[in-house]
């Protein structure tokens, strides 16, 4: 078993309910999964638009990292993901960003996630639902994500909750 993280995050439509489905469709296929409380994040590169919704989806699982992949793909797909404008507005984003200390520099499966390490979306919310989880090759998640807070705008909205199926 390795500790797997996804990222999640979306800024159309019913973002919260497009982030809900995705824990739903993924959690199942993990061990003991958790889901961080969800947060407001200002876009980070792309064309003007609105702000992110995100949290981090944890747990353990002994599939394939491409099998995982292809799973964050079909959940983007029930939400009628596009890929039209880099780091442009999306009703889903489902990021693998790590699977265990598994390392790929294969332009369809990079491991960990390449720019995981410095954004604070992903950082903080990941610190919250596994304080010990670490990035191979950047190293503590809570650490990067004390470093990447400092300038980034990411806000928890307790308002706004998401909840593991079962």
């Amino acid at each position: 078993m390795r500790r797997v993280a996804f990222g999640l995050g979306a800024n159309l439509g019913a973002a919260q309910a497009a982030l809900q489905g995705a824990v739903d469709q993924l959690a199942p296929h993990l061990i003991r999964p958790a889901v961080s409380s969800v947060y407001e994040t200002v876009p980070v590169g792309g064309p003007a638009q609105p702000d992110y919704l995100n949290a981090v989806l944890v747990g353990e699982s002994d599939e394939p990292a491409e099998v995982l992949l292809a799973r964050a793909h079909d959940a983007e797909a029930l939400w009628l993901r596009t890929r039209e404008v880099r780091w442009g507005p999306r009703t889903l984003d489902v990021d693998l960003l790590a699977v265990g200390h598994e390392t790929s520099t294969d332009p369809g499966l990079l491991l960990p996630h390449p720019r995981a390490h410095e954004r604070a979306f992903v950082l903080v919310p990941w610190g919250e639902v596994d304080p010990q989880a670490e990035i191979p090759g950047a190293g503590p998640v809570v650490g990067l994500a004390a470093y990447a807070a400092t300038s980034a705008g990411v806000r928890r909205r307790p308002d706004l909750t998401l909840t593991v199926p079962g």
